[in-house]
């Protein structure tokens, strides 16, 4: 409900909606959040530092799917080790999804609606799908991890009663 964007076809605006809303939820809820919260998990789930990675990373893929293209090897290796805390801090997790979301808005927005029929496939299975299809699961994906973002932080942040 954020009305029209400048300049991008209706068709192609739900992802870069999905993109602003996401930017708003996780700076809210990453707020309170010290280093040791980011990567905590409770419970076993993923962390809150996990989930802003596979966010931007998962976002890069697609992306990549979206123009056609193979995944390099520096994407690959990222995916593996996406669930490897390294210490980022909050910051530095939340200018990568940006960085991430900045390209992926780039492409988006480059996109001639008349494309959103054109077959694509996703990943080494080759799953066939649309561009329509691919801009779907970018926006149904990034939401999905956002919520189980938030849903981490205010568990790490019930477990250390703060």
């Amino acid at each position: 409900m954020r009305g029209p964007i400048d300049g991008v076809h209706p068709a192609l605006a739900p992802v870069l909606y999905t993109f602003q809303q996401a930017r708003e939820d996780l700076a809210r809820v990453t707020a309170p959040l010290t280093a040791a919260r980011i990567w905590a998990s409770p419970h076993g789930f993923g962390s809150v530092g996990f989930h802003l990675r596979h966010i931007a990373g998962s976002t890069g893929r697609l992306i990549a799917y979206l123009q056609g293209r193979e995944l390099t090897t520096e994407q690959m290796a990222a995916l593996r080790a996406e669930h490897e805390a390294r210490g980022e801090g909050r910051e530095e997790l939340l200018a990568a999804l940006d960085h991430a979301f900045q390209e992926a808005e780039a492409v988006v927005r480059a996109l001639d609606p008349a494309l959103l029929p054109e077959p694509r496939w996703v990943g080494r299975k080759r799953l066939p799908t649309t561009v329509a299809g691919l801009l779907t699961h970018i926006a149904e994906h990034t939401q999905r991890h956002v919520g189980q973002a938030i849903s981490a932080a205010k568990w790490a942040i019930y477990e250390t009663g703060a």
